[in-house]
């Protein structure tokens, strides 16, 4: 076997590192403040442990571009990017449901990362990470429950005998009555919904703060995508007599204190922005029904045409880190003396 202490990073090992050194530094920051504020005791010893998940893997990962001598991002930093003694923005139960939908997130990252590993210290790194996310989310989930916070899918007809479909109408009803939706189909719509519905509240809380003018407005341009696609989605549940999940808007507290930097939060927001891509790139792809696909394509060129636009702004206020990328063969072929 290769003595692995000689074998380099591949582009599939350093790009989740460098992702996740920016993602968990810049939720010490958030969790920090958080954990500042909080007044219910059980919500902040699972915060406490979030906190200390995000400074360990911030130590591991630097050990580890250390050893490869590769450059350490610049990331988020508590004496910049966060006011750890500004006034409460969020709510203990905001805070509760941010957990848990970041170990939701954390799971779904950290299955990528470990499929795209090859050296052991990675793989072991990373199959190590997933462990500590599936136990945080069942932490808060049994949390949420508990304090009878938790919003279940809806409940659907049992199975009683086994059936195949029949006719093209299953995918092709594009005029007329749909046919009922798929539980893949109803997972999806409940699930963007919820995930668009906390990005409501949190960017609510971070137009409050925002400094600048742009940012502000990007924000508040946010808030009117988020609740329109909240709306579009339960519209489809109500229309099937599907329960909708509840909204978490109140949880927001009045504060216009300065909480956190423009920096942390269009980062942040634009992580967002990039998840919800992908999860409707998803629930398109289990979602047979010809007008679902309409739908999730649409809201995507939507959210893709927001994301451009905060880009810009990172990319203007010099927020953005350039991520990990190729040579530049022909710039270099400019340099040489030959």
């Amino acid at each position: 076997m290769e003595n692995e202490k000689n074998i380099g990073l591949t582009a599939s090992e350093i790009s989740p590192l460098w992702a996740q050194y920016l993602n968990d530094s810049a939720s010490i920051c958030i969790l920090s403040y958080f954990l500042r504020n909080i007044e219910d005791e059980e919500i902040k010893s699972v915060t406490s442990h979030a906190l200390e998940l995000s400074q360990g893997h911030i130590k591991k990962i630097t050990e580890v571009f250390k050893g490869e001598n590769y450059a350490i991002p610049d990331g988020f930093k508590l004496d910049e990017d966060v006011d750890l003694k500004a006034p409460k923005l969020f709510s203990d139960v905001y805070v509760l449901n941010y957990l848990n939908h970041m170990a939701i997130i954390g799971q779904t990252n950290y299955s990528g990362a470990v499929s795209g590993s090859i050296r052991r210290d990675i793989t072991d790194y990373y199959i190590e990470c997933m462990k500590e996310t599936m136990h945080l989310y069942k932490v808060t989930k049994d949390l949420l429950l508990k304090k009878g916070l938790f919003q279940r899918s809806a409940k659907l007809p049992k199975i009683e005998e086994i059936d195949y479909v029949e006719k093209q109408g299953f995918v092709l009803d594009i005029i007329g009555e749909k046919r009922p939706l798929l539980a893949s189909e109803v997972s999806s719509l409940y699930s963007n919904l919820k995930r668009n519905a906390l990005g409501v509240v949190t960017l609510t809380g971070f137009s409050q703060v925002a400094q600048s003018k742009e940012v502000k407005k990007f924000l508040l341009r946010g808030i009117d995508i988020g609740k329109k696609h909240v709306k579009v989605f339960g519209g489809k549940l109500e229309k099937e007599n599907l329960p909708v999940p509840m909204s978490i808007s109140s949880e927001v507290t009045t504060s216009t204190s300065f909480t956190f930097s423009d920096k942390l939060m269009m980062f942040f927001t634009s992580a967002l922005i990039g998840l919800s891509i992908g999860f409707y790139g998803t629930a398109m792809s289990q979602s047979p029904r010809v007008d679902l696909g309409v739908l999730y394509n649409r809201l995507s060129l939507e959210v893709q045409k927001y994301s451009e636009d905060g880009t810009n702004i990172l990319i203007k206020n010099r927020w953005m880190e350039q991520p990990p990328m190729t040579a530049d063969r022909g710039e270099l072929a400019k340099k040489s003396k030959g």
